[in-house]
């Protein structure tokens, strides 16, 4: 390795922890919803695996996605039961058949495991989108 390559990596050690990203997320912010609502939800399952979303991704019940009837692709979705405060942090990337017992939101096994609602069916209890509906 050259000299003035090894004044780079040095300069990089040296200089780069001292800065900060423009773009870094601060965890002690309160993220602030872009918009609240409350309705029935319902998960699906493993039968479902490998079927194409209505984005194109392929269906996973342990992945952290969900249905909705209208929020856009990539947009973030907050599931919350409202018996226990646990909640789980989803995106959107299909859209379903949400008509289902009155769903407004479907969600893999993973997500209703993981916050108690396995059990529920459909569940009414209010769900709370976050961030940007960007893509990331």
């Amino acid at each position: 390795m050259s000299w003035a390559a090894l004044r780079w990596v040095l300069l990089m050690f040296l200089v780069a922890p001292g800065m900060e990203a423009p773009l870094v997320a601060h965890l002690n912010q309160p993220v602030k919803p872009i918009k609240t609502w409350v309705g029935n939800s319902s998960w699906y399952g493993p039968g479902f695996n490998g079927r194409k979303t209505a984005n194109g991704e392929r269906f996973d019940s342990e992945a952290l996605t969900a249905a909705h009837p209208n929020l856009p692709f990539g947009s973030m979705v907050r599931v919350v039961n409202t018996r226990n405060g646990k909640f789980e942090l989803v995106r959107i990337n299909d859209r379903g058949s949400l008509s289902r017992r009155g769903a407004k939101l479907m969600y893999p096994y993973r997500v209703a495991r993981k916050i108690g609602l396995i059990h529920s069916g459909v569940k009414p209890g209010p769900a709370r989108t976050h961030g940007t509906t960007e893509k990331h």
